[in-house]
C-alpha cells in the first residue's frame, strides 16, 4: 500500500490522467472525426497532454486550494 503522505501526488496523477484523456479524446474526434485510426491518434495526443497535465496539476492544485479556502467560510 502507498503511504498516505503521497495522497496529493497520487490524486494529481489520476485526476490529470482522467481529465487529459477526456479532453484529448474530444479534441481528437472534433479534429478528425470518427475516421480510421482515431484511437491511435487519440492515444498519442493523450500521452503527450498527460505529460504536461500531471506536473501542471501538481503546481496549480495548491493555488486552487488556497483560492477555494479564501472564497469559502470555514
Amino acid at each position: 500500500m502507498i503511504p498516505a503522505r503521497y495522497a496529493p501526488i497520487l490524486f494529481g496523477f489520476f485526476l490529470s490522467g482522467l481529465m487529459s484523456s477526456l479532453v484529448s479524446g474530444i479534441a481528437t474526434v472534433r479534429a478528425v472525426g470518427m475516421a480510421d485510426g482515431v484511437a491511435g491518434l487519440w492515444l498519442g495526443n493523450w500521452l503527450s497532454s498527460w505529460a504536461v497535465a500531471f506536473p501542471a496539476v501538481l503546481v496549480v492544485a495548491p493555488m486552487a486550494r488556497r483560492l477555494v479556502a479564501r472564497l469559502t467560510r470555514g
